[in-house]
């Protein structure tokens, strides 16, 4: 098992007609925030399903699978890594967390994001100091910061709002979308989860900090005109 079979049997399910509107859909082109990045036109559900498979590879072929050109090799490696966090010792999670940190450049995208930050990043840190956190939102890098939020959303399922509203804080003058949208996406999942009164509460003290991205993601399941009445009100 090595990252040579895992490669045979991703270019085994290579669909070029996807994998095409796969670089569209994930802004690959010049100038836009995943330019370069190539792809083989596979699913998330065919990607589990070889991350199940080989998800004992040794650590080298992990190693060569994150920092692959192909998306879909990259995601596989941390579909593998999330498998084995669950169900390692602390000294695995310790280190996989660490693998992760250390390769945040080849985790660039925001589904790569999505499906891993909260189950590594969040995870480990559930009883650990959060700096780490603090550290990843003031980054420079695009990711890092969508990775500091999104691995708060650990914490909300634990019905802990206190993380997420810390990294929103330091995130609501971000200016790109993707972090604007992430953190108006765990805004919403507060209150979904632990408390609409929070969510709203937070919502009041920031509003006119607020981008209106983050805002309309934040109150997407309120109701109508309590929906109009924020937007009245966010004058950013």
């Amino acid at each position: 098992m090595n990252a040579g079979a895992v490669r045979a049997e991703l270019k085994h399910l290579t669909n070029p007609r996807k994998a095409k509107i796969l670089k569209r859909f994930f802004k690959t082109g010049k100038g836009e925030y995943a330019e370069g990045d190539m792809f083989l036109g596979i699913t998330v559900p065919q990607s589990r399903k070889i991350a199940q498979t080989y998800r004992d590879i040794p650590w080298k072929a992990l190693h060569a699978l994150i920092k692959s050109p192909y998306h879909e090799e990259r995601l596989v490696a941390l579909l593998i890594l999330v498998e084995r966090f669950q169900k390692g010792n602390e000294v695995e999670k310790e280190k996989i967390y660490r693998f992760y940190l250390s390769h945040t450049k080849y985790i660039n995208n925001w589904d790569l994001v999505d499906l891993s930050a909260e189950k590594i990043v969040g995870a480990y840190l559930e009883k650990k100091s959060r700096a780490p956190l603090v550290r990843l939102a003031k980054s420079k890098s695009l990711w890092e910061r969508r990775i500091a939020i999104i691995a708060t959303f650990y914490f909300i399922k634990k019905d802990n709002a206190n993380e997420t509203f810390r990294i929103a804080k330091i995130l609501l003058k971000d200016r790109h979308n993707l972090i604007q949208k992430a953190v108006g996406w765990m805004l919403r999942e507060i209150g979904k989860r632990v408390s609409r009164e929070k969510e709203e509460e937070f919502l009041m003290q920031h509003l006119n900090s607020l981008s209106r991205t983050t805002l309309r993601y934040a109150i997407e399941h309120f109701p109508e005109p309590k929906r109009k009445r924020y937007l009245k009100e966010n004058i950013r």
